[in-house]
């Protein structure tokens, strides 16, 4: 049997997969350069493969042909499904179709006189001097006011006139819109209407109707109106998308990440909760692997070509209600993941008096200077400037043919004109090698405000947790992060390279239901957030396919002060005076003060019910050297850091054995990515492969 877990990224789609089969490792052995194969408790082996997201010359999607290159089958014959067990996936379809705004033609239904209510929004300005404001486009195309309404109360006010939506629905039908969002005003509470417009819709033919009251049962006509809109803009795209691979697979066991970090059956995966599908598997992967690796306080670091995606992790995953990505307003849980523009692939500037670093992407086709295909200096160029990428060490996959190696004669070319520009600039006289020690201190930079951000401005101190990096750039710059934010112990996994994919395999699957209160919180509230959970509760497991004892459910509680808008989440509890001494804790934590006389408001509860899945055991590994015997390096190479060229030896990953000890300087390369031990930092090999670094 087969299981395989995939990551469909940006640039590469990682593939991780657990076979018994001793046929399929016999095959693939003979492709040491390409398959990564680890052997596993059980008579079971991991496989682990990377090939390009996009590449249509030689396939159409990249998860089934990465299943079809493990299994040896080629792209005319069917795959046999009755092998393979489960797949599990993330994917960046929805992201991309939002970021370039390729989602599904949409009409909104909005309660009349509220046509334009999504398009002013909340009127924040985040910038709060710009002059000209860029509104971010609307994803629906056509809207209907709706003559219906509902108070406060429940009153029907005004009835739905069905006759004339009939009308409406139709005219836009012709016009060949097929998805709608139905958003009326009070309908988190009273959906009647949004109901008779839903059915009338599904009679006209609308393949997608997303219903607010579904979607968000939350209060707050914009932001429920705008998850609605994103749902029926996304949704339809991510339908076909989970439709084509699962003709490919008839009978398999289909499941993919959503944004929460819980895994659900594709038949039931959402546009709106598939936006941070991919990052959310490595946040799980970074959370399970560090926590098997007795880590409790975890700061996630994922650098990848273009971007750098940092979470804070304190016993459990810390999700947030709303968040805006790419210009989209949503209010689903999803978890708190900060992204920033920062990665391998970001170009270094020079603007005549300082230097820049990003926030534009080299990507992979031109790619920086290095992957010979006349793109411009980036971070990676920087990192073969210093010494710190060796080309030898690197895959050649690079130039017309894709066999060629890095090429470090065009990096060493491009910074000494660099260098020559500055001189003549500024006056200042820098080495080519300066040059770009600096420009790594201004990425670095940027990356450890990111996880500051998450952490030190919300009131937690770095200093007490572990960096866990992954991600391909991540263990370059692990120790140059970690010295910045006065972290002192960093942790690195064997498949730190493909980790995102990993964590699908480390998944549960996880089902959230959440509802709007908006009372006081008081003790005579409690019977009745207890009758609303126990409600939600079955709903969520309705979602559940099979009845697994392996059940946990988690109750939680949104609060605010009066009059005030910062939500916080608590553990729901039966006493008044447990969850408001929660919330006093945390809001000491964030803001620096507490109004013990206010009222507390429950804005919403929230039940998640998480089912536990079988995971991929991890080998331990056994040392067959004498204690007294250090590792031996490959070579010594030069290497520049802390402003001089030091003697660096290089170190193969798989050479090392438990109980190894390797001082900085030094780099460690593994298939996968290259760390890099600065001075004053030790490396130490555990019994289970994993690589922690710690500061001298």
């Amino acid at each position: 049997m087969l299981k395989v877990f995939a990551d469909r990224g940006g640039t590469f789609t990682d593939i991780v997969a657990v076979t018994n089969n001793q046929a399929i490792i016999d095959r693939l052995l003979e492709h040491p350069e390409r398959f990564l194969i680890v052997s596993l408790p059980n008579r079971q082996w991991l496989i682990v493969y990377k090939l390009l997201s996009e590449n249509p010359e030689q396939y159409q999607d990249a998860a089934i042909q990465g299943i079809r290159d493990i299994m040896g089958i080629c792209s005319k014959e069917p795959i046999p499904s009755e092998v393979i067990e489960v797949i599990k996936m993330g994917t960046t379809v929805a992201t991309n179709a939002l970021l370039e705004r390729k989602g599904d033609r949409v009409v909104l239904l909005i309660t009349k006189g509220f046509k334009d209510a999504l398009r002013i929004g909340y009127q924040n300005r985040p910038n709060i001097f710009a002059r000209h404001i860029v509104l971010p486009t609307m994803l629906y195309e056509q809207v209907i006011e709706v003559d219906e309404r509902y108070d406060a109360k429940g009153n029907e006010l005004i009835a739905v006139n069905i006759e004339q939506v009939k009308l409406d629905l139709q005219a836009v039908y012709q016009t060949g819109i097929r998805s709608c969002a139905i958003v009326f005003m009070h309908s988190d509470r009273y959906p009647e209407h949004e109901k008779q417009v839903a059915t009338i819709a599904q009679e006209i033919g609308f393949t997608q109707i997303s219903v607010s009251h579904q979607v968000s049962p939350l209060m707050k006509l914009v932001s429920r109106g705008d998850t609605t809109v994103v749902d029926a803009y996304l949704t339809p795209i991510l339908r076909s998308y989970v439709n084509q691979i699962a003709s490919q697979l008839p009978q398999v066991k289909l499941m993919f990440m959503k944004s929460d970090g819980g895994l659900v059956a594709a038949e039931q995966f959402q546009g709106k909760d598939s936006i941070l599908s991919g990052p959310a598997g490595g946040i799980v992967g970074a959370v399970q692997t560090s926590k098997r690796a007795g880590f409790e306080l975890v700061i996630t670091f994922d650098m990848g070509g273009t971007s750098t995606d940092v979470a804070h992790f304190k016993g459990e995953y810390e999700r947030q209600l709303e968040s805006e990505i790419a210009g989209a307003r949503m209010r689903v849980p999803v978890l708190a993941i900060n992204t920033i523009a920062a990665g391998g692939g970001s170009i270094l500037f020079f603007d005549g008096s300082s230097y820049r670093v990003g926030p534009e992407s080299a990507g992979s086709i031109p790619g920086p200077a290095c992957y010979r295909r006349g793109g411009t200096l980036a971070v990676t160029d920087a990192n073969v400037m210093l010494g710190k990428i060796h080309p030898e060490y690197f895959p050649s996959v690079f130039g017309i043919d894709g066999n060629l190696p890095l090429d470090k004669d065009v990096v060493i070319e491009k910074f000494a004109q660099l260098a020559q520009e500055i001189v003549t600039a500024t006056g200042n006289h820098c080495t080519p090698e300066q040059v770009a020690a600096g420009f790594m201190a201004i990425a670095v930079e940027n990356m450890a405000n990111a996880i500051k951000k998450i952490s030190l401005q919300r009131g937690y101190d770095v200093t007490q947790y572990v960096l866990c990096c992954f991600g391909g750039a991540g263990g370059q710059v692990a120790c140059l992060i970690a010295d910045t934010l006065g972290m002192k112990k960093i942790f690195l996994h064997p498949y730190a390279g493909v980790l995102s994919a990993y964590g699908m395999g480390l998944a549960d699957v996880r089902a959230i239901r959440e509802s709007g209160v908006e009372q006081p919180l008081n003790q005579a509230l409690i019977p009745q957030l207890q009758h609303l959970m126990q409600y939600l509760e079955t709903q969520a497991r309705s979602e559940m396919n099979e009845a697994s004892s392996q059940v946990e459910v988690v109750r939680k509680t949104n609060l605010k002060y009066q009059g005030t808008n910062s939500i916080l989440t608590v553990n729901f509890a039966d006493k008044v005076a447990v969850m408001r001494q929660d919330f006093e804790i945390e809001h000491k934590s964030r803001y620096g003060f507490i109004q013990s006389d206010k009222t507390l408001i429950v804005e919403s509860v929230s039940v998640e019910v998480i089912q536990k899945m079988d995971t991929p055991e991890e080998p331990l590994i056994t040392r067959t050297r004498s204690i007294n015997e250090a590792p031996k390096s490959v070579e010594i190479v030069q290497m520049f850091t802390a402003d001089k060229w030091h003697d660096t030896p290089v170190y193969r990953r798989e050479d090392l054995q438990p109980e190894d000890r390797i001082t900085g300087t030094a780099i460690i390369v593994e298939k996968i990515s290259t760390i890099v031990v600065e001075p004053n930092w030790q490396a130490i090999l555990t019994e289970y492969n994993h690589l922690i670094l710690q500061r001298l």
